[in-house]
């Protein structure tokens, strides 16, 4: 259950937070928030949950956990109110809501030195205009908790969670009064204080408090804050751990089926390459029994030579014998070359699956909820959703860091805002392509094993990727020069060499290894 009116009065009791400095904002997940404050030898954190069911505001001694991407109302807040500094903080008619008066910028106050300077720099932005005031309001109720900023006239800055059918939006005025109050609760008259108290009494957590003494005997008594997030990190946090276990679970169990079954699969095919000998022995068969072809059968009955046994053999009747022995010629080459390949993609994805478990393994051996949430958020976002720093691929070995283009919007970007001129560059000759980079290394030359794999992603990215192999420009961006009216992209080079590059698929297995492992 949620704080109720008379133990959010004891806790506001026990924080004292007037006076109070805003050091820093964190917001861990999309049901809470942090608020660092600061007095003079005296730093709290104050932890505010707007869970349904489990809305409270304590003291926490905890770590929270920053989230991994920045969160809209956790940015305003640090732009508007930190370094802030608390006025007053009170609990409005018992209803509730909190509500906190803040000054910012302004006056220069005694405070921490990080403090202080932001103050200052912020004093010098407004050329000594006026502090500004901010009341943020914190509604605690159980299914319709929210978190308000509004300027000193209650316009509504933002919100917590938007919720514009309930005029909870910017630009909207809060009124403290509307919606759930104990007045309309209780017949439409205040109740009185000891009403208040019989009907929603003050938890004790005698249990809890008993059974840390025991486990703690040198520590002090806990405070009615500590007791407060002591009790809801442990009961919220073992019901939010077993709902983050079950979608991990599920989680594993759909990547773990899909990997398994793409295992089985690549078996399947690797077994049916391992009897491609069969594929050569049947071309044999063809040639050598040519002449039975009739022009009408798919299929030509023959005595195998070897076994003595007949055997019936796929054909094409409008085809000579020899165009049809060499199609199976053909696939026996490509199987046994293919053969290479597939044991390596077989190894990489048990691999992969092993990580899988690994990965599995350190996420059910979690314990701090909030953590485990941001993690189950991180693997469950799509590889192409993530942010990159710059556009197309990049791959890092032998301590050389390779960019690639694989188109001309991502060649032009790579070209005007990440690579310089000392950088080389590779680009296929008389074929459309990407562009390759490999960045400068003062110092040092870059060696040829690095150029090979610098062509080989520059071949493999080209129309040329058919043919298997191509010449290559390659020089330094400095002397690249922009076609005038050219289509994006387009560079003409100077200082040039050449470098011929046939596709290496070990180069290429590797460098997809090296992708992986990022």
């Amino acid at each position: 259950m949620s704080l109720n009116c008379n133990e959010i009065d004891v806790i506001l009791s026990e924080l004292d937070l007037a006076g109070c400095f805003i050091q820093e904002i964190v917001q861990p997940n999309y049901d809470s928030i942090a608020l660092y404050t600061y007095k003079p030898g005296i730093p709290k954190t104050v932890f505010i949950a707007l869970t349904p069911g489990a809305c409270r505001i304590s003291e926490t001694r905890r770590k929270i956990t920053k989230n991994e991407k920045p969160l809209r109302f956790n940015e305003l807040l640090k732009a508007k109110i930190k370094g802030a500094r608390i006025l007053s903080c009170e609990q409005l008619s018992k209803n509730r809501i909190i509500k906190l008066t803040l000054e910012k910028a302004g006056t220069i106050y005694v405070m921490p030195q990080a403090q202080e300077h932001a103050a200052k720099k912020a004093k010098s932005a407004q050329e000594d205009g006026d502090d500004e005031i901010f009341n943020l309001y914190i509604r605690l109720w159980s299914n319709a908790g929210n978190i308000f900023l509004c300027d000193e006239n209650d316009v509504i800055l933002d919100s917590f969670y938007r919720r514009p059918a309930k005029g909870e939006v910017r630009g909207e005025a809060f009124l403290p009064d509307a919606g759930k109050s104990l007045s309309a609760e209780d017949g439409g008259s205040r109740p009185d204080e000891e009403y208040l108290l019989k009907k929603f009494p003050v938890r004790d957590f005698a249990e809890l408090a008993q059974e840390y003494a025991e486990n703690h005997p040198d520590y002090p008594d806990l405070s009615y804050n500590q007791k407060v997030d002591l009790f809801y990190s442990e009961n919220a946090a073992q019901t939010s751990l077993e709902s983050l276990l079950e979608q991990a679970e599920k989680w594993y169990n759909s990547h773990k089926s899909r990997q398994a079954a793409a295992i089985e699969r690549l078996k399947e095919k690797r077994d049916a390459f391992l009897n491609a000998e069969q594929l050569k022995h049947q071309g044999d068969l063809i040639l050598s029994f040519g002449h039975l072809i009739d022009g009408k059968s798919n299929f030509l009955e023959v005595e195998d030579y070897e076994t003595g046994k007949t055997v019936r053999i796929k054909i094409d009747p409008k085809k000579s014998a020899q165009e049809n022995a060499s199609e199976y010629y053909e696939t026996y080459k490509k199987q046994t070359g293919g053969l290479e390949n597939l044991e390596y993609d077989i190894q990489a994805a048990e691999k992969s699956l092993a990580e899988l478990e690994k990965q599995y393994a350190s996420i059910i051996a979690e314990k701090n909820p909030i953590k485990l949430e941001q993690i189950l958020r991180k693997t469950q976002k799509p590889r192409q959703q993530e942010k990159k720093s710059h556009p197309g691929l990049d791959y890092e070995i032998d301590g050389w860091y390779i960019l690639v283009g694989r188109d001309a919007s991502e060649n032009d970007e790579l070209l005007r805002h990440h690579v310089k001129g000392a950088d080389m560059w590779f680009h296929t000759r008389d074929y459309h392509g990407g562009y390759v980079f490999v960045k400068n290394r003062p110092g040092k030359t870059i060696p040829l094993e690095i150029m090979l794999y610098a062509g080989n992603l520059a071949v493999y990215y080209s129309k040329a990727r058919k043919n298997g192999s191509a010449d290559l420009y390659y020089t330094q961006v400095k002397h690249l020069r922009r076609a005038k009216n050219g289509p994006k992209g387009l560079v003409l080079p100077t200082n040039e060499k050449n470098l011929f590059i046939k596709l290496d698929e070990a180069k290429l297995r590797k460098l997809n290894e090296l992708k992986n492992e990022l």
